[in-house]
């Protein structure tokens, strides 16, 4: 009986944690400069094999230096993108142009 106990209390804390660390970012200030940080919405660049997408997405962005800082959840959505493009399973996506490379 006791170790259930122990078990349910150790169960809700996890639960607890998580809620917690899903409501604070993981950064106050920029890791490279210490600037400010502010929400954006974003536009990222994903190159997979011979495709390339973009997508935009929220980002706390570096008021002074610029540097992107994404959420978990959104990386592993630029992960998924390049493994997509990649495959070059691209049914789903628009397309919205042609890509040239360019030698100068």
């Amino acid at each position: 009986m006791i170790e259930y106990m122990n078990n349910k209390i150790i169960e809700v804390f996890i639960r607890s944690m998580e809620k917690i660390m899903k409501q604070t970012k993981p950064f106050d200030k920029c890791p490279i400069c210490s600037g400010e940080l502010v929400e954006k919405e974003v536009e990222k660049l994903l190159r997979g094999g011979v495709h390339t997408a973009i997508i935009k997405v929220k980002a706390d962005v570096c008021l002074h230096c610029g540097e992107r800082l994404y959420s978990q959840e959104t990386v592993k959505l630029f992960e998924e993108i390049r493994r997509k493009l990649e495959r070059k399973e691209v049914a789903n996506f628009q397309p919205i142009g042609q890509s040239f490379h360019v030698t100068a």
